[in-house]
This record gives structure tokens, C-alpha cells and sequence, in this order.
């Protein structure tokens, strides 16, 4: 999986192997914007004219475009996990937000090159 980020919004694109293509979707929406190409150049401008269409279209019909995110969500955890939490963000000198912030990307950043490293494997199987 790829991704493309433009305008805040984010494209994941997937390569069709039957069918000799890369196709895309923007996610994290509940529009559906896709997108398609033969080449990667040809994927970044579909992306980027399938968003600017988007954003054309809400313009023209009065409506705000979705966003994707606001950079706020809200989690839920036990009191006994909120006490370790603390004591974690204030011992590194953070607030809880921070400090969360910084482990969750951390995290994310991991999970995803395991997710490449078994696509890229699965890509050299072929």
C-alpha cells in the first residue's frame, strides 16, 4: 500500500496485477473519491485532479468538502491504565497529550513499515 497525502487529504493505492493498473481511493471519508493510472506520475495528477474535482463540486453545489480529520479524538481508557499514562507523561516531562501523541505516531510509523515490508515481499513473489 501506498499513500499520497494532498490538500489534507490522504490517497492509499493498490496495484491490480490482472489488470496492469494502480488504482486509489481517498480515505477516512464518507464520499468516495477514486482514482486510477498506469504510472506513478500519472497516479499523483489523478489524485490531485480527483481532489481539486472534489473540492470544485462541494464549491459548486454550496456544500463544505468533508475533512478528514480535525487532529482530535477521543480515547477511552481505565482509570488504572490513565494513573500509568500519567505517571509516563509526567515523568518524561510532557503533558498526557504529548507524551500520548508521540507513542501513538510512534506506533504508527512501526505498523506501517511492517505493512510495507510484507507488501514489498508479496510484490517479489510475483
Amino acid at each position: 500500500m501506498t499513500i499520497l497525502t494532498y490538500k489534507g487529504y490522504t490517497g492509499v493505492i493498490d496495484l491490480d496485477v490482472d489488470e496492469g493498473i494502480l488504482h486509489g481511493e481517498v480515505v477516512d471519508l464518507k464520499d468516495t473519491i477514486t482514482f486510477q493510472g498506469e504510472t506513478i506520475p500519472e497516479m499523483k495528477k489523478a489524485f490531485h485532479d480527483s481532489v481539486d474535482d472534489y473540492l470544485d463540486f462541494c464549491a459548486s453545489e454550496g456544500v463544505q468538502p468533508e475533512k478528514p480529520f480535525s487532529g482530535n479524538f477521543m480515547l477511552r481508557v481505565g482509570p488504572r491504565r490513565h494513573k500509568f499514562i500519567n505517571k509516563a507523561a509526567l515523568h518524561s516531562g510532557e503533558s498526557i497529550n504529548v507524551w500520548a501523541s508521540k507513542k501513538l505516531m510512534e506506533a504508527a510509523l512501526d505498523e506501517l513499515e511492517e505493512v510495507e515490508r510484507h507488501e514489498k515481499n508479496d510484490l517479489e513473489k510475483v
